[in-house]
């Protein structure tokens, strides 16, 4: 009986898919300095983005067979070192896509018309401050007709580009990998067979990052590299126009974000993701009016953690089936 430990939870779907199946699940976390020692009572270990699975632990426990990840990114697992030991690694790359892009939108939203710096103002002062605040934010712009930049056009900047179009935005997408994407263009699931498809060609990321109102990043990030978008980058960015980070902490520069956030020079920030989580001490990125917040919550919807759920559970069981 294969033994599964879903370190950082998974829903009660993909849990009795699993159980069905013979599996025996266990979803009691394992502290990461203790994960190399107690991993070695089970075959499979299921993450989501708070766990890493690096070489130590897979070094301490050649029984591992399979490393799944509840999500698109594998930052957080040495997938090299897996294929050396020859360790399966799946991912669910299906499932949360729609619930990150979404997620962009709500803080573009959000930052373009002031409504984080609005709500925390009248949270607290709503009578004195409403009619100084409403001279704020009726100077907040439209997204229609404007340019969303997309950094990273896989599967959740490709979900990005669809919200954006249906809002008739203009899209720039910049991806190394990627040439060219037909993006089928829909409002609702009955309508998905008749979907009109609008090829989209990739740019370079000086173009995107030169010429877009909005710019959102969807790239992996691993300890170590260099941040995509830092001071140069930021300088290159139209006079107000916003930036949004829901793909992995540490892709922009935070202290030169901080810097172009309190010169004006962009309207707004709209974080889901930080260098360090939890945040080590309090930075002005939590204080600055333009700054729109959310705790990494890119992927969890209630609609995507069934789904991931769901993909993990089927894959497991079709690689055991099959190994």
């Amino acid at each position: 009986m294969k033994k599964i430990l879903a370190n950082d939870g998974i829903d009660a779907i993909g849990k009795q898919m699993l159980e069905s199946a013979g599996f025996v699940v266990e979803t009691t976390k394992i502290p990461q300095d203790q994960l190399n020692e107690k991993l070695k009572d089970y075959d499979a270990i299921t993450v989501r983005s708070a766990t890493k699975v690096r070489k130590d632990t897979m070094d301490a426990n050649p029984q591992l067979k399979l490393i799944g990840r509840g999500g698109v990114g594998l930052d957080n697992i040495d997938v090299y070192h897996a294929k050396q030991r020859g360790i399966r690694v799946i991912n669910t790359p299906m499932s949360s896509s729609a619930s990150v892009a979404e997620l962009v939108f709500a803080h573009i939203f959000s930052g373009a018309r002031l409504i984080s710096h609005t709500n925390r103002v009248m949270g607290t002062d709503p009578i004195s401050s409403f009619n100084d605040l409403k001279k704020q934010a009726s100077n907040g712009v439209e997204l229609r007709g404007k340019i969303m930049g997309i950094i990273g056009f896989g599967r959740i900047g490709q979900e990005v580009a669809k919200i954006a179009l249906g809002m008739g935005m203009d899209v720039l997408a910049f991806d190394p990998f990627v040439d060219e994407v037909d993006v089928p263009f829909y409002f609702h699931k009955s309508v998905q067979s008749n979907a009109v498809k609008i090829k989209l060609r990739t740019v370079s990321k000086e173009a995107v990052i030169n010429n877009s109102d909005f710019i959102s990043l969807h790239v992996p990030f691993n300890e170590g590299d260099k941040a995509v978008i830092g001071e140069t980058e930021l300088a290159k960015m139209k006079k107000g126009s916003g930036i949004v980070n829901c793909a992995r902490g540490g892709v922009i520069d935070e202290a030169a974000l901080i810097l172009s956030l309190k010169s004006g020079h962009l309207l707004f920030a709209g974080l889901d993701v930080f260098a360090s989580e939890p945040p080590k001490e309090k930075s002005e990125l939590f204080t600055l009016p333009n700054v729109s917040l959310s705790p990494h919550i890119g992927g969890s919807t209630a609609e995507a953690q069934n789904r991931i759920g769901i993909e993990l559970a089927e894959k497991i069981i079709e690689f055991f089936k099959n190994n």
